[in-house]
Order: C-alpha cells, then structure tokens, then sequence
C-alpha cells in the first residue's frame, strides 16, 4: 500500500465526515473497486500514461457518473496529480479506515461450498469474539481447499481447511521416513 494512497484516503474520508456522507463514499467506493476488478479496459485507462488526462477525467465522469461529489472530486485531483493509477488502492484503503471508524471489519471466510445463514451467524460470533468488534462477512469460494474453511480477519487468519492438515499429514511423514 503506498503512503501516497493512504494519505488520499485519509483525506476524502475527512471531507466526507464533515458532508455527513461517509457511507455513501464508500458505496462509491466498493463501487470503483468492483469496475476496476471486472474491467482490463479500466485498469489499462488509470494506468496507461499514454492516454490523455481529459480522456481519463470524461471517461470516468461517465462510468461512475452516480457516484458523489466527493469522489468525482477525487478523480479530478488525482488526475491534475497524476496519480489516478492509485485509484483502486485509495478506494481498498478509504473502505479500510471506513470500517476502523465504525468499528467494523471484514471476515474473509474462504470455504469449498458457499456457507449458509446459520454458518453465516456463528462466524460472525466467533470473530466478535476473536476481536472485540462487530464484523462483515465476505464468503470466497475456492473448491481446492477441499473442506472446512480459512478465515481472515485483519492480520489474524485460521486455517482449518482439508488442504491444509493434508499437506501437514503429508510433511510430517515425509519427515519422519526411515529406512529398515
């Protein structure tokens, strides 16, 4: 994460407290992040230093013209800035310190199958729990762990996946092999 994309964060976060309009920035920006990851046409448009500055500043007028003024002010100062191919780490980055203002995290729950609403409230429990603080849940789905699941929080991660004590069992028979 580069200082220069936190600090942009910080600052859009501050403007949008003192406009009372933190949640709609973040919509923006779960938004932006959303396009950025669906889009190489996107990606190439913020990154690429050989198209023109106003046809990166109209292009995303247009493809996020129902985001709020804040962030299409956002978009023109990293624009005259040169620095709109931060653009998706200063939106992970606002959404970061969006959920540390309201003491609220994200649970990335990583399962074979896509875990059901009981499942769903007992991890949500169970991190309150780990943390202290109320949590989001984000379900990603990866058939290769077999079973069980993987859950991060934060710097925290538990990883109670078939994958995983497979590939335990199988290092410590390898390590303890003899020869008769």
């Amino acid at each position: 994460m580069s200082r220069a994309a936190i600090r942009y964060a910080k600052a859009v976060l501050s403007l949008a407290q003192d406009q009372k309009a933190t949640e709609n920035v973040q919509k923006d920006m779960d938004t932006i992040l959303a396009a950025v990851d669906q889009s190489k046409e996107l990606k190439m448009l913020l990154s690429s230093p050989i198209i023109k500055t106003e046809l990166k500043r109209e292009s995303l007028r247009k493809v996020f013209a129902n985001t709020t003024s804040i962030t299409q002010g956002l978009f023109d100062i990293m624009i005259d800035n040169k620095r709109i191919a931060l653009l998706p780490e200063v939106a992970r980055q606002y959404n970061i310190l969006f959920d540390q203002l309201n003491n609220t995290q994200v649970a990335v729950v990583t399962t074979a199958v896509p875990l059901d609403d009981a499942l769903k409230v007992k991890v949500l429990a169970k991190v309150k729990e780990l943390t202290g603080n109320e949590a989001t849940l984000k379900n990603v789905i990866d058939e290769s762990i077999i079973g069980g699941f993987i859950l991060r929080v934060g710097d925290l991660q538990y990883n109670a996946s078939i994958a995983s004590k497979l590939a335990n069992l199988k290092r410590e028979l390898s390590n303890n092999t003899y020869v008769s």
